[in-house]
């Protein structure tokens, strides 16, 4: 299997503008931020989950819970995809009956977030529940779509997207990398 070089998509100040765009649309779906917690899953949506409850705190003046979703034991795959480490799941706040925001940084096949919806359903019953995704690749295999999208980059069913953020690589960016049979 051969591949080629990444392709940096987006810069860290595509990444903030991003950022900043999906903070606002939350407050406008919502109407304002009362009622809100982020659930970023581990693990890139986790810092993006942060990054947008600050966000949202600097435009609303209201602090908004956030956590960390694993929905390592909820995935329908882990038979193929080999043993993983389990990380944290930390809900800060009663989820019954608010508007529980699942993030992640890339959304694909839907598999992982039909994963966040059992692991939340198991914490308690929300009012609702949104998702947002900075990158939305296509390939669903599964009818679940994001209610707010950072970026639509269609791509090839093996292309990779890497997203880099400077919490956990040192650097913002999101790349991709074309790999071919």
């Amino acid at each position: 299997m051969g591949s080629h070089a990444l392709t940096r998509l987006l810069d860290a100040d595509d990444i903030a503008r991003v950022c900043r765009r999906l903070a606002h649309e939350l407050i406008e779906a919502n109407h304002g931020a009362d009622d809100l917690v982020l659930l970023g899953i581990q693990s890139r949506g986790v810092p993006l989950a942060v990054r947008l409850a600050e966000l949202i705190e600097r435009i609303e003046g209201t602090p908004v819970p956030h956590g960390a979703l694993d929905v390592t034991l909820y995935r329908d795959d882990l038979d193929r995809r080999g043993p993983k480490p389990l990380a944290e799941t930390q809900v800060p706040v009663s989820i019954d009956g608010r508007t529980v925001v699942l993030v992640d940084d890339v959304l694909y096949t839907g598999r992982t977030i039909r994963a966040a919806l059992d692991a939340v359903n198991e914490l308690g019953r929300p009012g609702r529940i949104r998702l947002v995704t900075l990158i939305d690749r296509g390939h669903r295999e599964l009818p679940i779509r994001a209610d707010h999208v950072g970026k639509n980059l269609p791509t090839a069913y093996g292309d990779r997207i890497y997203v880099h953020l400077e919490d956990v690589d040192g650097e913002d960016g999101v790349f991709a990398e074309e790999v071919s049979a």
